[in-house]
């Protein structure tokens, strides 16, 4: 039984990961800027307060990230900002790239046995060479998300040549139930039936569920030494998005389609909208410059040996769960509008 240390712990990926290294076992001990925020995410995946070591602190002060990592055997730094949105760039800058920093650095000085570090496919967009692997290079996008994983992927990269024992991981864009903090995929999809997407940029990106992803960080638990694994998934033109989530819905979803470069002056319009509008557009440049530059993950890529589970079946979950928390109408989550229980 190892304890393991997780950052970012109420977030999406975060919470899920964590319910999936205590059902394998491990002792987990969290670092969370808002200790009401640990039940919120794990009550609804069954975890009681009460199996959970808070410590209250945040990834950019460098005494808790010390007081948290000390003892620990593995440490896992799920914590990022994940938004497309120009009002978080600032955020979006100091999370990603300095909290890493802190993070990985600290877990190395106390000796931790290995570090696992949550990166992104897309922090290597846009690659020159497809498809992607583990020794792709970190990519340099023009876009505030991307680039601000791709600066700390740079930073993952740099303790495992200098011989830490970093393993870096790269989840594809995620679905599934359970999103404490309604991320942007999500709300994406919520969007859709909702029908504020009538229009979509052709390309694509790989997407996965949430919860193959966390069984995955469960799984490099008991692993050592610096390695690159890709989260399971799939890539997804848009069209098949939209196809696939007919098909579990029932719905029509009307929609139109233009090359995602032609959409990038629309999506760079709606951010400076943005800045000074209150209210969230769908249009987003960052999601756009996703799908213009996204690429396929190679099919021999390294897993740790998980395979991800049907699309469509992480988007009825999903759509269900959307529905029980009441992010949807009847009307909008079509034919899954019933109180099915969906798989943690």
């Amino acid at each position: 039984m190892m304890l393991v240390c997780v950052t970012g712990g109420t977030g999406y990926v975060g919470a899920h990961s964590v319910a999936a290294i205590l059902r394998a076992g491990h002792q987990v001990r969290l670092l969370a800027r808002d200790e009401s925020a640990v039940d919120r995410a794990m009550t609804p995946l069954g975890i009681p307060p009460g199996d959970l070591d808070v410590a209250v602190g945040d990834v950019l002060d460098e005494a808790s990230v010390a007081r948290v990592v000390r003892g620990a055997d593995v440490v896992l730094h799920a914590a990022s900002v994940y938004s497309f949105d120009p009002r978080h760039r600032r955020e979006l800058c100091r999370t990603n790239e300095n909290g890493t920093e802190l993070v990985l650095a600290q877990a190395r000085a106390s000796g931790v046995r290995r570090t696992v570090y949550v990166s992104s496919v897309a922090a290597l967009f846009p690659s020159p060479h497809a498809p992607l692997h583990a020794d792709s290079p970190v990519g340099r996008a023009r876009e505030s998300y991307l680039a601000s994983k791709a600066a700390a992927d740079r930073v993952a990269r740099r303790h495992q040549a200098e011989g830490a024992p970093v393993a870096i991981t790269y989840p594809p864009a995620l679905l599934g139930p359970h999103d404490p903090k309604l991320g942007d995929g999500t709300r994406r999809l919520r969007d859709t039936l909702r029908g504020l997407m009538p229009l979509w940029p052709l390309g694509g990106f790989p997407l996965g569920d949430v919860r193959d992803t966390a069984a995955l960080h469960a799984s490099l638990v008991t692993g050592d030494g610096a390695a690159r694994y890709f989260g399971p998934g799939h890539y997804l033109t848009t069209r098949r998005y939209l196809h696939t989530l007919r098909e579990v819905t029932g719905r029509t979803l009307p929609a139109g389609y233009l090359p995602a470069r032609v959409m990038l002056p629309v999506g760079a319009l709606a951010g400076l909208v943005q800045r000074v509008w209150p209210w969230h557009i769908p249009a987003e440049y960052g999601a756009i410059y996703t799908c213009a530059s996204a690429t396929r993950v190679d099919e021999t890529a390294d897993t740790n040996g998980l395979v991800s589970r049907p699309t469509a079946e992480t988007f009825a979950d999903t759509v269900r769960w959307l529905h029980r928390a009441g992010h949807l109408t009847d009307r909008a989550a079509g034919r899954l509008a019933t109180r099915s229980t969906v798989v943690g």
